[in-house]
């Protein structure tokens, strides 16, 4: 449909009449039921071939009148595809894959337009990307071939965190195979290399953080955390999110250790703190104006074909950049999602929610929050005041 408004629009681009389609300059085949659009639907064609940021002037309503920039972030918990090569079998993953029309496109197809409109989304990539043998002895180890990273691209994944306990399931060589792959998609990501950034097409540097707490890391961590933020601002960068993976599987709040690095973090300077490993949603804690996602839970999780907890959300903020390159906070939103498009069956599918199931996540998030505040009273923790599933301003 879009290929065919396209060649409409350029006809009329031209001064060409659409009705000279009559005159055998084109196929009428390619259009639905032989014929060109009728008249009243010329203005949701030219809608339809518009940018997502652009205004009816095709202007970009990102760059506002005051030279500030505006920013969307999406993120997500955990992706994880593929398999456990020790296991002769077929992967749960890969079986799906067999019943997908789309092939490889199909775990972020029922999200890919939500991706598609903001500058950039992240995730927490937790597997590898390699045609190596398993190097652990963890209960799961998970790979998915290189060609795999269709499922990011496809998605409009530009960033992934590898910082996890099944990054190095398949060692060293597994590693370097993951990054290679991604790099080779255009996809960055952060991890124990070392920080990474990424440019928006409207010039905003983001840079990124990733660190794991395990193995008694957290002393690692709050000796270099400023610094780390530091060095990205002084290569540019205008916004800085940082991801832990951090708490304790199936924890829906955080615990005594998550809260103070989370905040130590914001006063070292990130503007973003994203987490995950609990697989379960957590609250959001508003911290000197700026957020920290304790748990996005789980995404596109090829780990478990029917888990007991199947909700999680996406978490969306807009920063504005300022000509200055300060950003500050925009807002957010959440979008409700099951991480399948099945009830019962995890399908690796996240899918949005909408009416009352949409609601029933906010509900939960929001007893969380009173849950969380009652367990750091004694810290002031304060939770965000409600969980908006539609952006308070429009540009």
């Amino acid at each position: 449909m879009k290929k065919r408004i396209g060649l409409l629009l350029a006809l009329l681009l031209c001064g060409l009449s659409p009705f000279a389609f009559a005159e055998g300059m084109l196929d009428l085949s390619l259009f639905e039921n032989g014929e060109p659009p009728a008249a009243e639907e010329w203005e949701d064609a030219v809608f339809e071939t518009r940018k997502w940021y652009e205004r009816e002037d095709g202007s970009d309503w990102r760059v506002q009148d005051d030279g500030s920039v505006i920013v969307t972030i999406s993120a997500t918990g955990d992706v994880t595809i593929g398999g456990d090569t020790r296991k002769k079998s077929k992967s749960i993953f890969d079986k799906q894959l067999e019943q997908e029309e789309s092939g490889l496109d199909f775990p972020l197809e029922n999200v890919r337009e939500i991706f598609e409109a903001d500058d950039m989304t992240i995730v927490n990539f937790e597997g590898t990307l390699t045609n190596t043998k398993s190097a652990t002895k963890n209960t799961y180890s998970f790979a998915a071939p290189p060609e795999y990273v269709q499922v990011l691209t496809s998605g409009s994944v530009e960033a992934v965190s590898l910082e996890n306990n099944h990054i190095m399931d398949h060692g060293e060589a597994g590693y370097a195979d993951t990054c290679e792959a991604l790099s080779g998609a255009g996809i960055v990501y952060s991890g124990h290399l070392g920080a990474t950034t990424f440019t928006t097409d409207t010039g905003v540097m983001i840079g990124m953080l990733a660190y794991q707490t395990f193995n008694g890391n957290y002393t690692n961590i709050y000796a270099s955390i400023e610094q780390d933020i530091a060095s990205l601002r002084q290569k540019g960068c205008a916004i800085v999110i940082v991801s832990y993976h951090w708490g304790e599987e199936k924890d829906y709040v955080p615990n005594e250790r998550q809260v103070p690095l989370g905040r130590a973090t914001i006063d070292a300077g990130a503007d973003l703190v994203l987490g995950h490993h609990s697989h379960r949603i957590n609250p959001i804690e508003v911290y000197k104006g700026k957020y920290i996602c304790y748990s996005l839970g789980n995404f596109s999780f090829a780990g478990n074909i029917r888990p007991d907890d199947m909700d999680t959300f996406i978490f969306q903020q807009r920063f504005r950049v300022k000509a200055d390159g300060t950003a500050e906070n925009a807002g957010f939103r959440i979008v409700p999602c099951s991480i399948s498009s099945q009830e019962k069956v995890n399908d690796f599918k996240p899918t949005p929610f909408a009416g009352e199931d949409a609601q029933r996540v906010v509900g939960r998030l929001l007893e969380l929050s009173e849950k969380m505040e009652k367990a750091f009273r004694s810290t002031g923790v304060e939770a965000v005041a409600d969980y908006p599933t539609e952006w308070t301003e429009s540009y």
